[in-house]
């Protein structure tokens, strides 16, 4: 049966889908590698084809209507749909056992990527995962540079060139060693939490830019380290406090070596986001390990 003449291709679907996550023309010109012109003359051939206006323009940018909304939802599901048709071709031609290439952030790597990991190898015996650990801002330009299939980073900033999918959440929080003044405290004023230096992770993790977004007037650091675990074990030894993801201290807090500290003020949640190419899309085995991500939160 032929598709009806009122549904676009796909690759026109791709560009409106585009437009609406970047909020302007010229964003989703740069993520496709097209003129900002030939962008405009997409949407409107999509909305002559529609036979509904789908976005508003202003000085700000673009907003859907509201019909333009509903239309603009059902488009990113048939997307996500043929990225799962072109996984399964993927497969069926033997692509799967050429493995897969997964670029991680420290905390999602430590904490959840051997799970899925695990699960992928019962499921695909005969695909290798090969993961790196690295900091959020690495793993954008691995999965940039193309040395990655899939990645994974926290964080609030995700770029405009990639796409991405959230697979979970966790919460970011304050920890001292028992000892430390503010685990008598119960609650600590913003201002020194933000005047006090902190053991944090090195610049470019997801964990220091959101901590960095939240609290942009914080000391300078008190220490730098590469890992949570250098981290935890610093705040130890210091006596010093930290921000790490709640995944990482939940052991700690449970036995009672760190304490979470209330900061008056400040609440740290946070995205956990799987990353990919739009050019390259998620198919074969990214595709597979993607779904066992998402399936796992």
């Amino acid at each position: 049966m032929p598709l009806s003449p009122r549904v676009p291709e796909l690759s026109a679907l791709d560009v409106l889908v585009t437009v609406e996550r970047l909020g302007s023309m010229g964003a989703a010109a740069r993520a496709h590698g097209l003129s900002q012109q030939a962008v405009s003359a997409r949407v409107r051939s999509a909305e002559r084809q529609f036979g509904i206006k789908v976005f508003t323009r202003g000085a700000s940018g673009v907003r859907p209507t509201a019909e333009g909304a509903l239309l603009l939802e059902w488009a990113g599901r048939i997307l996500d749909a043929a990225e799962e048709l072109a996984s399964g071709v993927s497969a069926l031609r033997g692509e799967r056992s050429r493995g897969v290439d997964i670029a991680a952030s420290m905390t999602i790597a430590e904490h959840l990527v051997p799970a899925w990991t695990v699960t992928m190898r019962r499921r695909f015996p005969d695909v290798v995962t090969s993961v790196r650990l690295q900091n959020s801002a690495e793993v954008l330009a691995r999965v940039r540079s193309g040395e990655a299939d899939l990645g994974f980073v926290e964080g609030p900033d995700i770029p405009n060139d990639l796409r991405s999918r959230e697979i979970g959440r966790d919460q970011l929080v304050v920890v001292v060693p028992p000892g430390h003044r503010w685990a008598r405290m119960g609650s600590v004023p913003h201002d020194e939490f933000a005047a006090t230096p902190l053991v944090q992770r090195e610049p470019g993790s997801g964990t220091r830019t959101t901590l960095e977004h939240a609290v942009p007037d914080a000391a300078p650091p008190l220490l730098e380290l590469t890992s949570g675990t250098a981290v935890k074990a610093a705040v130890v030894a210091g006596n010093a406090p930290a921000v790490l993801s709640s995944l990482a201290v939940a052991g700690e807090l449970d036995d009672g070596r760190l304490v979470e500290v209330h900061v008056e003020g400040l609440e740290l949640p946070r995205s956990l986001q799987a990353v990919w190419d739009p050019a390259r899309g998620v198919r074969g085995a990214a595709r597979e390990f993607l779904d066992i991500a998402l399936t796992a939160r």
